[in-house]
């Protein structure tokens, strides 16, 4: 069946209105409970959450539909997601439940499902999920209602598992460290970590009211973050998204380091170390070519897959690969983590940094990547505008305007009421009046064609990219 309620990191939506309401999260809890009962396993379900004022609410849901299924349910408080899928596989739990909607404003909120591997569900598990949303009579005899326990202690279990992806002969002394946790689920274990590991932490985004997570901070507003670097003089700033998921990371010259820089650093790190398996980095169509050059150059290969981090890790799991991610701050190391994981990733460039002794916008300026124009426009939920002729009309007028100079990429986002653009290649003002362009024409301002930004290309060979 065609999923309607998962989408690509699970579900996501508006708090109080479908399907994140009270009543839909119940049936979804019941079902998935039914789900994994059916599958012959035994009942126990860890549940973690972020910072949204809507988690209670969720939390609460969740909780009635996977007891009065017969699942026995752990909660674990705010945590970040990697960690709610270490916890399912060391708690030896039959599912994970992550609530969050991650770097989405605070009146959203999600729901994302661990199997007992630590990975995310299947699309089938979801599938079969979905399907059991509207059945009735799954309830559990009285006698077998599940139990509700809060564990003590997660946050802790967390951190210790993360040092393991730390070198052990390293310490952080002397090096000050700003961490903007967005408010979100490692407002506590982000700046302990780093502070444990011997760095003097700078804290930003670590009051978290219910309302204010990724409100002005955290990786998808990272200013907050390079004030405070260039405030406090500091050598490194980490801004972490509300599930810590994800990570930016500042240089002490207030420049912003993406995920690109970031998997590039890591990756030729482990290739010098001779631990990157099949000599090989996994991302994203999203990724920019600069990091493709760079590494090939250097006897690395690349994989791309899809945008989503599933898919990244889906692709790292079927060739064997150990590193990947996405430009957006995704990094998925799979020696230390089944997802991506913030600090894990944070912790590789403060590692890079101590073995060179040379400051970060050094040891993580690795590439001159080309340019590249984005832009984001909002959409009505449920809406398919790439489905209109006028946007299909221009974004082939567009793609034939960059030919052979570029590549153009527009797309839903999975997470968002948004499209997507994304414009690379040589020539920046093409690439802005090319997305500008775009942009127009989905948000229903057909313009007419503008000769004059669009001066003949000279014919340059394809970019190129692995399959």
């Amino acid at each position: 069946m065609d999923k309607k309620l998962f989408g690509t990191d699970g579900v996501r939506g508006r708090a109080n209105v479908w399907p994140i309401t009270p009543e839909a999260v119940m049936q979804l809890g019941r079902a998935a409970g039914r789900h994994v009962l059916r599958a012959g396993q035994s009942r126990t379900v860890v549940i973690g959450k972020d910072t949204r004022l809507s988690g209670y609410m969720v939390e609460s849901a969740l909780v009635a539909g996977f007891t009065s299924a017969g699942m026995n349910v752990l909660l674990t408080g705010p945590l970040p997601t990697p960690a709610i899928g270490m916890l399912t596989r060391s708690l030896r739990a039959d599912l994970g439940v992550m609530i969050s909607a991650s770097h989405n404003p605070h009146p959203d909120n999600g729901i994302k499902f661990f199997a007992p591997d630590g990975f995310k569900l299947s699309d089938a598990d979801e599938a079969a999920i979905e399907t059991a949303m509207g059945r009735t009579g799954d309830l559990a005899e009285p006698s077998l209602i599940g139990h509700v326990r809060r564990i003590d202690g997660a946050g802790e279990r967390y951190m210790e598992f993360v040092k393991h992806a730390f070198p052990r002969g390293l310490r952080l002394d002397g090096l000050r460290v700003v961490v903007d946790a967005a408010n979100g689920a490692a407002h506590r274990v982000g700046p302990d970590l780093i502070w444990e590991l011997g760095a003097e932490v700078i804290r930003v985004g670590t009051e978290p009211n219910g309302t204010n997570i990724n409100a002005g901070c955290g990786s998808t507003a990272p200013q907050a973050c390079i004030d405070a670097v260039l405030a406090h003089g500091a050598d490194l700033g980490i801004s972490l998204d509300g599930d810590a998921d994800r990570v930016h990371l500042i240089d002490e010259k207030g420049r912003l380091v993406d995920g690109d820089q970031l998997m590039c650093v890591i990756a030729e790190r482990a290739h010098a170390q001779g631990k990157l398996a099949h000599d090989t980095l996994v991302a994203t169509v999203m990724s920019n070519s600069g990091l493709e050059r760079h590494l090939a150059a250097r006897g690395i290969g690349t994989i791309t897959t899809r945008v989503g981090d599933r898919h990244v890790v889906e692709r790292m799991r079927q060739t064997g690969c150990t590193v990947g991610g996405e430009q957006s701050g995704h990094i998925i190391l799979s020696e230390f983590s089944t997802t991506g994981d913030g600090l894990v990733a944070a912790l590789q460039a403060l590692a890079a940094m101590r073995e060179a002794d040379r400051p970060a916008s050094e040891v993580l300026s690795r590439f001159e990547p080309l340019p590249q124009i984005t832009r984001n426009v909002p959409v009505e939920r449920g809406t398919a505008p790439l489905d209109r002729p006028a946007v299909i009309d221009v974004i082939d007028r567009m793609t034939r305007r960059l030919g052979g100079a570029g590549r153009l990429m527009v797309r839903p986002s999975g997470t968002e009421p948004l499209v997507r653009i994304m414009a690379e290649g040589e020539d920046a003002d093409l690439l802005a009046a090319i997305a500008d362009e775009v942009s127009h024409v989905l948000r229903g301002d057909v313009l007419p064609p503008r000769p004059a930004a669009f001066a003949t290309v000279p014919a340059r060979p394809p970019l190129a990219r692995s399959a």
